[in-house]
Parts: C-alpha cells; sequence; structure tokens
C-alpha cells in the first residue's frame, strides 16, 4: 500500500499538472479573449480564474491560518448564494488580465508550498468537513478542471481527457451524501457501485463489487457530471437501481449549495 505522503505528493504533482495545462490555455488570450462569456452566467474567461485565484487563496489561508479562515466562513455563511460571484467579481475589477494571471500563478505556487509543508496527519478546515492534505489537492484539482472546462468551452478548444480525471471522480463519489444532505435530503444507506472507464483504456472503480445499485460510463462524462458541467441528458452514464438513478439527477463534487448546472443542449 502506498505511504500516505507519497500519495498526498502524487495529488499536488498531477494539481500542478492540472493547473499548467490550464494555464497554457490562457496565458496568450487577448483581452477581448479574456472577456468572453463562459458557460457560467455572467462569468467571463476572466471570472474563472479569478475564482481559481481566490480559492487558491482561501485554500492557503486555511492551511497557515486556521483561525482567518474562520472568518471566510463568517462570509460565506452570511451570503450563501453570492460570495462566491462577488469574490470572482472584485478580483475581475481590480485586476488587468497580464496582472490577475501573475496573481493565480504566484497563488498558487504559495498554495503548492504550503501542503506539501503541512505535517502528515493534518486536517485542514473548509467550507465543509476538515480534510486531509491530499483531499484538499483533490479538491483544488477537481475546481480546477471544472472551471478550465468552463474556459475551454468558452474558447471552443476541445481538451484531451488525462488521467487525472480519476481525482475528480473520485470526490464526486466522496460528496455523494454530500449532495443529498445540502438538499435536505436522506442519502441511501446502500453504497453503490461505480464503474467507469478511460478513453485509454483504463479503469476506475468505486464501492462493493456486489452492490446492487451501480453508476457505470466514460469517466469524462461522469466527471463532466458531478461538477455540473453537461446535463446528464447529454451525457453516457447510466444508472441500475432507483436511488444511483435519483443521485445522477443531484450529484456534485463541490462544496456549497445545489448548483443550477447547464440546460440540455436541446433546450439551448
Amino acid at each position: 500500500m502506498p505511504d500516505a505522503s507519497a500519495v498526498t505528493a502524487a495529488v499536488l504533482d498531477d494539481l500542478r499538472q492540472e493547473s499548467d495545462e490550464l494555464d497554457l490555455l490562457v496565458a496568450g488570450l487577448s483581452v477581448r479573449e479574456w472577456a468572453s462569456p463562459t458557460p457560467a452566467e455572467r462569468w467571463t474567461v476572466a471570472h474563472q480564474i479569478a475564482h481559481l485565484t481566490w480559492t487558491d487563496e482561501v485554500a492557503l489561508t486555511a492551511a497557515t491560518e486556521p483561525d482567518a479562515f474562520a472568518a471566510e466562513v463568517e462570509r460565506a455563511l452570511a451570503a450563501p448564494g453570492t460570495f462566491v460571484d462577488e469574490a470572482a467579481g472584485e478580483a475581475v475589477a481590480a485586476l488587468a488580465p497580464e496582472a490577475l494571471l501573475v496573481e493565480w500563478r504566484e497563488g498558487r505556487a504559495r498554495l503548492q508550498e504550503a501542503l506539501r509543508a503541512a505535517p502528515a496527519g493534518t486536517k485542514l478546515p473548509w467550507y465543509g468537513p476538515p480534510m486531509s492534505v491530499a483531499s484538499m489537492g483533490t479538491a483544488r484539482l477537481m475546481e480546477t478542471w471544472a472551471h478550465g472546462q468552463d474556459v475551454a468551452d468558452a474558447l471552443g478548444v476541445t481538451r484531451k481527457p488525462t488521467g487525472r480525471l480519476r481525482h475528480v471522480a473520485r470526490i464526486g463519489v466522496r460528496a455523494r451524501d454530500y449532495a443529498y444532505f445540502v438538499r435536505g435530503l436522506q442519502p441511501p444507506g446502500e453504497q453503490f457501485r461505480i464503474e467507469l472507464h478511460g478513453e485509454e483504456g483504463e479503469s476506475v472503480v468505486h464501492g462493493p463489487e456486489d452492490a446492487a445499485q451501480r453508476v457505470t460510463g466514460p469517466l469524462l462524462d461522469f466527471c463532466l457530471l458531478v461538477t455540473q458541467r453537461a446535463h446528464r441528458d447529454d451525457l453516457a452514464v447510466e444508472a441500475t437501481g432507483p436511488d444511483a438513478d435519483r443521485w445522477l439527477d443531484i450529484a456534485q463534487a463541490f462544496a456549497g449549495p445545489p448548483g443550477a448546472g447547464r440546460p440540455p443542449k436541446a433546450d439551448r
């Protein structure tokens, strides 16, 4: 079984690669392209990068100044439906694209340094339950990939899926019960079997092999589903069992209130 510190280091390496790939996508954009609308309502490409910059900063605060992070939680509780949009908007208003790009790069480097320096067994506060360093790295990778998808969609770019999607799938599976709780629903008592296949033949599997309720399909499609970057009707993810079927309608891999998601392509 891999050493916990090696697992954490591997997650952080993947987070860095995911960020670097998105960096390559936006680094050469014109001012006009930075202002391109993305599928997220009222968010431009600049808003997407501003959001990642802000969330990296609050993650750094959680890792290095937990008492100060508590103030961020209070801000979120005071305005649960608007605080994320407000933070991204403030950053976009304050910074030109080139300055925003520099701040994002510097911030994610500081976060990498802090997470790698955290003692083994550290639990970091967050908007949901506290999480390990590896889980924080996974959450940051999930957000980076998801917001990178918004940027790619805005620019008309098709990204090649990578093995890093296994992290996105994992957090989506682990957040199953959260998707119920955040909607005031009782989660199912039994585990589901999740069987996903990547484009290069790799498989990602979670849950007991003999589970009656199952979810199967392409790894990319599952990740698009749990990050709410595509509507279920447009994806090849299938459920066996009523509870698994219900979950696919509400799944979310991110903390916070339920998102509106994306409409089906037929409705656009």
